[in-house]
């Protein structure tokens, strides 16, 4: 019997659509139905952290799934305690609290509430070009209008300009705002870097004026900019510190790690799959893995010599970023170098924007990985007939 196509259920066509189908995935490279190697400078938005299919990460999760999968919240998991620990002793927040999620926007949205229900404030200061989520507070606090439905029009959010103090402090001086939120490196804006000057005074500005500072480190943190965190590259901390993407590899797993100051009331938050033993497992193996393999010195190390490299290249402007978060901005719309890249040198990327390539690699990138995209890229660069 020959299926009618057009008669099918389908999923809701909001994404779109490279004409590759993916069935397999190892380290750095994915493989598409006819076996053909794609070399993954993306890593799925920075969600692969380790490299695809890692083997300590696979029986982990296998090991773990035929023990058990989930169960709720309302009783004790010892893997949470496992996991809020080494995430604690790896990232230096050791006398912080942890809160467990599914995603990004999930953990940004718990870090407003608490930062709210602490300082009994309604507004959030948020900055131009950010990006926090698709969820309603989280695309309120998101600098791209077309993301917003009239739902989520709210006057609790308030933009000021990135990397300049002026407008941020007059706003926080009123002491109206429970909370300033602020990527570090801007990744869906196109990797725009705060200063460590910026940083520095945004933190004393928010501990002078009351209002907690989440920094949110979903695609920068987990030591895709050499160290776990960006923000650490300025010596500060931040009150809420949000984190998704790369915590578990491709598993649905997020989290919000909590000042100890901000303390707990009983059923603040909730989560019904937030926390499971399968994301936990997952999630304690990937941290197994960036301090076994020093993954973090490797994307420190691989993410200078690339930067280095991409600066003197024909059409580039400008490179911007740390470790293996890259962006690299170009005289001219780069639609048809990804499309060129991909197709004729099998090499997934992303962008930011018409001008910027965004590279996110998985942090087990190595030098030979660098070499083969740096050949491709001066081979298409050399030849520009797009």
């Amino acid at each position: 019997m020959k299926l009618n196509l057009d008669r099918l259920v389908k999923p809701f066509p909001v994404f779109e659509k490279l004409d590759i189908q993916i069935e397999r995935a190892a380290g750095c490279f994915v493989y598409d139905q006819q076996q053909q190697a794609y070399l993954d400078m993306y890593g799925g938005h920075a969600v692969i952290a380790v490299g695809h299919t890692h083997p300590h990460v696979v029986n982990s999760t296998l090991r773990q799934l035929n023990n058990i999968g989930f169960y709720s919240n309302t009783i004790y998991n010892d893997l949470q305690y496992q996991l809020a620990n080494q995430l604690g002793l790896m990232s230096g927040y050791t006398d912080y609290a942890v809160f467990f999620s599914n995603s990004g926007a999930e953990a940004n949205e718990n870090a407003f509430k608490l930062a709210s229900f602490f300082t009994g404030r309604a507004k959030v200061l948020t900055l131009s070009n950010a990006f926090h989520g698709r969820t309603s507070g989280t695309v309120s606090a998101t600098d791209n209008t077309s993301l917003r439905a009239r739902v989520n029009d709210n006057s609790h959010y308030f933009f000021t300009p990135f990397n300049e103090l002026s407008s941020l402090r007059k706003q926080l001086e009123t002491k109206a705002y429970c909370a300033l939120i602020m990527e570090p490196i801007q990744g869906v804006g196109g990797i725009h870097v705060a200063t460590d000057a910026f940083l520095q005074e945004v933190r004393a500005i928010c501990t002078k004026t009351g209002t907690l500072l989440i920094l949110d480190e979903i695609q920068s943190g987990y030591g895709r900019t050499g160290k776990f965190f960006a923000h650490q590259y300025a010596g500060i901390k931040g009150d809420l510190i949000t984190v998704a993407k790369g915590i578990a590899n491709g598993l649905p797993m997020a989290a919000t790690i909590i000042a100890p100051d901000i303390s707990p009331a009983m059923g603040q938050l909730g989560t019904t799959f937030g926390g499971n033993h399968l994301a936990c497992a997952a999630a304690i193996a990937v941290l197994e893995v960036i301090h076994n393999e020093k993954l973090m010195a490797n994307a420190a190390e691989v993410g200078t010599f690339l930067m280095k490299e991409l600066s003197g290249m024909t059409g580039v402007t400008e490179v911007r970023g740390k470790g293996l978060m890259i962006g690299v901005e170009f005289d001219m719309d780069i639609c048809q170098l990804r499309q060129k890249l991909l197709f004729d040198e099998k090499i997934f990327t992303g962008y930011a924007g018409v001008y910027t390539l965004r590279l996110l690699p998985p942090l087990c990138f190595t030098m030979e990985h660098a070499q083969l995209f740096l050949s491709s890229l001066k081979k298409l660069l050399g030849k520009n007939k797009w």
